[in-house]
């Protein structure tokens, strides 16, 4: 939906500009338009369907190769609504011959314009997502959960021997699933299963003080999302919502579908006073960031906040996890 919002807008400036540069009155700005559009709405409607269906075979050339069916089939599409059309689609002075390899090569050019964006995009884009991995990594395995993690276990390592290798467990797969290889999307599961032992180790040192409360029986199994995405949230949570109340409180968690999106939710006490810290901005940047990089304009990233507590609500497009 992004990239489809970002052509529309783009082309349409472009038309814009065209006409600006020629009018010479309101009036004939008006003209330029309306003859411009008349034949630009239908060209790029169309071309944009042609491109969603031909997408399997743009995925199995060469970009160069890629690049240059796209620009014959737009001139093509422009060419054939251009003789549909016929007068509807040129202005008096723009008749003949000249007017229609006009019309071709502007619609070669804007095509051009846009590959080239979108590619100047993708290469910008790239090393972010690498860094923003990185940043994710750094930002969830924290020294301080490290330490205080190990202090907890050595301290019931010979009351509750049982307890304490459980616990040495849930840690060793913890760091195992967070130095795992990196992937854009994992599944949803594997995520709320990294979240219950990261949740269990922060029991075992907070005790009474730390209380869940989930709402997953809606959750889709086969749901894919974005690594490092729900762990962070709750450690926020346990951090900046737990942590500084004496009675401690409860974390809600819910992860659900509706309307073909799914929707994680994290919500925590707030204390009086909240001490930010450049590790919690980080965290919660990082995933905008990363949500952004994905999933575009369709991702909703939502701060609740109230006089008691703070809730961090995503929305994400639900997309399932292939069949073996």
């Amino acid at each position: 939906m992004g990239t489809v919002l970002r052509i529309v807008l783009l082309v349409n400036a472009v038309a814009l500009f065209l006409a600006l540069a020629q009018a010479a009155s309101p009036g004939e700005l008006w003209q330029q338009m309306l003859f411009g559009s008349a034949l630009l709405q239908p060209v790029l409607l169309s071309a944009l369907l042609a491109l969603y269906a031909l997408n399997p075979v743009f995925s199995r050339l060469a970009y160069w190769q890629a690049v240059s069916l796209i620009v014959v089939i737009v001139v093509l599409l422009t060419f054939i609504l251009t003789q549909i059309g016929g007068e509807l689609f040129a202005v008096a002075e723009e008749y003949g011959w000249f007017g229609e390899l006009k019309r071709l090569l502007q619609s070669a050019i804007i095509t051009l314009l846009l590959l080239g964006y979108f590619r100047w995009r993708t290469l910008v884009l790239s090393p972010a997502r690498a860094d923003a991995r990185l940043q994710a990594l750094q930002a969830r395995i924290r020294p301080h959960f490290l330490f205080n993690s190990i202090n907890a276990v050595l301290a019931i390592v010979r009351a509750e021997p049982k307890q304490a290798e459980t616990a040495l467990e849930d840690m060793a797969d913890l760091f195992r699933m967070a130095m795992s290889d990196a992937h854009e999307l994992v599944a949803l599961k594997d995520e709320f299963e990294l979240a219950q032992r990261y949740l269990a180790l922060e029991q075992l040192r907070l005790g009474e003080r730390l209380q869940l409360r989930w709402h997953t029986s809606q959750m889709p199994n086969d749901a894919l999302i974005p690594p490092l995405v729900l762990q962070p949230l709750l450690e926020n949570a346990v951090y900046h919502g737990i942590e500084p109340l004496a009675a401690g409180g409860i974390i809600e968690v819910s992860l659900y579908t509706a309307d073909k999106r799914l929707h994680l939710e994290v919500r925590n006490p707030l204390p009086t006073t909240v001490v930010q810290t450049d590790g919690n901005h980080l965290a919660l940047a990082n995933i905008r960031e990363r949500l952004s990089l994905l999933f575009d304009v369709e991702a909703e990233y939502r701060v609740e906040r109230s006089a008691d507590s703070y809730g961090v609500h995503i929305i994400i497009p639900y997309l399932k996890q292939e069949a073996p």
